[in-house]
């Protein structure tokens, strides 16, 4: 494109290009956890800390994301190696897929998924996405309309807002409540909710609480971490509702295998009624498909021998691992007396922890807090902020333990270095 002047030089102004920022999605990036992390990371001093820390060619130990693929303990099982590995192998996946997903991939995840509910899903139940973060997408879009709003948990995962807003809906937000376990407030569920509230959202083991519902609080009241548990509630599907009212479930394969590259989620619907049908709801789901990417072929095509093939013993690992990493956590933060942990984490990968500032000097909030810690100690913690908990924190403890333990002891070191004198008050006579 020339000026006009035949110069061959680009328009001088901005203006001239015609473009305009599309305003819905300016500022999304600080309601994402990639986002604050990349703010929290960016202060690091390359090869070491400083300010009194020192680096001293100490190993960055991320705390503050939900990957724990990176460590070994952590690896995924050979089998569902081997199962994409066939499937990549065979040649029978290279094409596109069908826009709701290979129908024995779809089978299989009905079966898998219908071993913890009172009735059989089928095939057609379920939708294939590229990952839950699309699967999130998706729903967003399917139930915006005017004036339709959501509910969503405080703490919780604010893609869910970015997605909402992004779609013209309004979030209301109900709270978890951490001197009760990280249960939901019905009471204040009941108050927000009005005729145009299309959604409420569960996550259940909980991110970022480390929280498992019992059955019972489920009856009154996304399962990525389904199955991680271990502590005394046992893991609970909120489909086993779905005949008291409709319920989309959205998970993946990233948690429970530890492979989140891997980009494979889905949506479910628990709705023995039918109501999906009749409100058009399953015929928008498969519009938008329509009209979106897919996960890969070949990643499908190794579903079926991917879930048939994993033995029970992997999973038994996972969760063990999970369990002494959740009792290293819990038992260590005991030491560090500006940070108060109110339940022990019973799930998923990550527990929440207040922040006393009071404590603290030379501390703004908890983004600075985090800000500092990761240029002092080189240790990532995710600011409570992200998930909508101003001055808390929320780490992952889904790390090998010995980086966990050198985590936390660094993290008592920055806590120790920042602390307020004490006064000493002596008496006169």
């Amino acid at each position: 494109m020339e000026d006009g002047s035949g110069n061959g030089r680009p328009p001088a102004t901005a203006a001239a290009w015609n473009f305009e920022p599309n305003g819905a999605l300016l500022g999304l990036t600080a309601l994402s956890v990639r986002g604050v992390l990349g703010r929290v990371k960016a202060g690091m001093a390359a090869g070491g800390g400083g300010d009194g820390g020192g680096g001293g060619g100490r190993a960055v130990i991320p705390m503050g994301h939900g990957d724990p693929s990176v460590f070994p303990c952590f690896r995924t099982t050979a089998d569902a190696v081997d199962a994409v590995a066939a499937a990549l192998r065979s040649g029978e996946h290279n094409s596109y897929s069908s826009c709701v997903g290979l129908e024995p991939a779809r089978r299989s995840i009905a079966r898998y998924l219908s071993r913890d509910l009172p009735y059989e899903l089928s095939a057609d139940d379920v939708y294939l996405t590229s990952g839950c973060a699309q699967a999130i997408e998706i729903i967003c879009s399917v139930l915006a309309r005017p004036g339709a709003n959501i509910l969503c948990p405080r703490p919780g995962y604010l893609f869910h807002e970015a997605r909402a807003v992004f779609n013209g809906m309004e979030v209301r937000y109900f709270d978890l409540l951490p001197e009760s376990g990280w249960e939901v407030d019905l009471d204040g569920v009941q108050e927000l909710a009005d005729k145009n509230t299309v959604a409420m959202v569960i996550i259940n083991p909980g991110n970022p609480c480390g929280n498992v519902y019992t059955s019972e609080h489920l009856a009154k009241a996304n399962e990525v971490y389904a199955h991680l548990t271990f502590g005394q509630n046992k893991f609970v599907p909120i489909g086993v509702f779905g005949s008291v009212a409709p319920v989309l479930t959205l998970g993946s394969i990233s948690k429970r295998w530890v492979v989140p590259g891997w980009r494979l989620g889905w949506i479910v619907t628990s709705d023995p009624n039918g109501v999906f049908q009749r409100t058009k709801v399953v015929e928008s789901i498969q519009s938008y498909l329509d009209i979106s990417a897919d996960p890969a072929t070949f990643i499908q095509g190794a579903i079926p021998q991917l879930i048939e093939n994993t033995k029970e013993e992997f999973f038994e690992k996972i969760v063990d691992v999970l369990r002494q990493t959740a009792d290293i956590c819990w038992e260590k933060l005991k030491g560090i007396s500006c940070i108060t942990c109110p339940s022990k984490p019973e799930g998923s990968m990550f527990v929440m922890v207040k922040l006393d500032l009071s404590c603290l000097q030379g501390i703004k909030d908890d983004m600075d807090f985090c800000c500092q810690l990761a240029k002092e100690e080189l240790v990532i913690l995710l600011p409570g902020c992200a998930v909508g908990y101003k001055n808390w924190l929320r780490i992952t403890f889904a790390i090998e333990p010995s980086s966990l333990e050198d985590g936390i002891d660094r993290l008592k070191s920055f806590c120790s270095r920042h602390s307020k004198p004490k006064v000493h008050r002596s008496l006169e006579t």
